[in-house]
């Protein structure tokens, strides 16, 4: 025997001796210890069975032919047992280690949107954005000009897995190099959607809706590339009206147009983006409705936007049991003057 061998050898013969001897509860701690040891020294399921056979035989006497026989049928199935235990092992390792980078990839996405939130007298802004695994498929953007311009963006890529989620890195550095303010929303989706197209794989695509707010002549432009529509509330009539809008998804085609729409907005009146997992979110195992969705809104605009989309947030996460199906993304932009 090898020297760590022999001394686990002995450490169990004189432990199980002491036990048959007296049936101490000392024993039984030794036991314990002797099994972080077992652990420390890697040891397996069947080197342990082939251990207490070893040490039983030599200190028993007059073992019966079937019990002798009996430590065989065990130590075979240990030896299978402990091949599935070191498979289970393993597996459990790489999950561990897989868990680990999606934590790094999931900051790093995070650290992709945007963080000063709009400090503009002329609107009242707010987003909330909650994956519902550790990386999220959603992905939002807004941003102001020296004209107080402000643009925003909200977008979903489809696919599958990890390679889906990190095109959202692709998204924010093509909206950081597009001159948005200086294009329409159209314009800017189809240079997009030329970049979307040259680098995501056949199975993923992209879904987005642009707009921009001009408080020069008080409107909002906008367009869609097959996104989730969204709302706009106009305050004097206290009526919600669907932001519709029609558009291929990017990274489909190469040569797409996009249309691009508008709106006027008063003071009070507010845009709603939103990503589909708002709108497919289940209550008592049914979609909610939008007109369920724009109740919601109705009963807390009097509030600030950032409040009132975490209100939706909320509600609609408790009544989902605390169990989003799906990526969420709210935004809200008001004009305040």
């Amino acid at each position: 025997m090898e020297d760590t061998q022999l001394s686990m050898y002995q450490l169990y013969k004189e432990m199980l001796t002491k036990y048959l001897d007296n049936k101490s509860e000392h024993a039984l701690y030794h036991a314990q210890q002797f099994s972080k040891q077992m652990m420390e020294k890697d040891m397996s399921p069947e080197e342990t069975v082939s251990l207490h056979m070893s040490v039983f035989q030599e200190i028993a006497e007059d073992l019966s032919e079937e019990v002798v026989d009996s430590f065989d049928i065990l130590l075979e199935v240990m030896i299978g047992y402990g091949l599935a235990y070191r498979e289970h092992q393993s597996l459990r390792d790489k999950q561990r280690q897989l868990d680990s980078e999606l934590t790094v990839a999931a900051r790093m996405q995070k650290s992709l949107l945007p963080s000063e939130k709009i400090a503009l007298d002329s609107v009242d802004f707010g987003v909330i954005s909650v994956p519902a695994g550790k990386m999220s498929g959603d992905y939002y953007h807004y941003a102001h000009d020296e004209h107080k311009n402000v643009g925003v963006a909200v977008a979903d890529v489809i696919g599958k897995g990890i390679p889906a989620a990190m095109s959202m890195s692709m998204i924010k550095y093509a909206m950081d190099t597009l001159p948005e303010q200086r294009l329409q929303p159209g314009a800017l989706l189809e240079n997009l959607n030329r970049v979307v197209e040259r680098n995501i794989d056949d199975d993923m695509f992209i879904t987005m809706m642009y707009g921009f707010y001009d408080p020069r002549n008080y409107r909002f432009n906008y367009a869609s590339a097959g996104h989730e529509p969204g709302f706009i509330y106009h305050e004097e009539s206290d009526k919600f009206e669907n932001l519709d809008g029609r558009g291929l998804v990017l990274g489909v085609s190469k040569n797409v147009t996009y249309r691009d729409y508008e709106v006027a907005m008063n003071v009070g009146d507010f845009v709603v983006l939103l990503s589909d997992g708002v709108t497919e979110c289940r209550v008592d195992g049914e979609f909610i409705e939008r007109d369920q969705i724009i109740q919601m809104i109705r009963d807390y605009k009097h509030m600030p936007a950032q409040k009132i989309v975490d209100r939706i947030f909320y509600d609609l996460e408790r009544a989902q049991e605390f169990q989003l199906r799906d990526d969420f993304t709210l935004l809200i932009l008001r004009r305040k003057v």
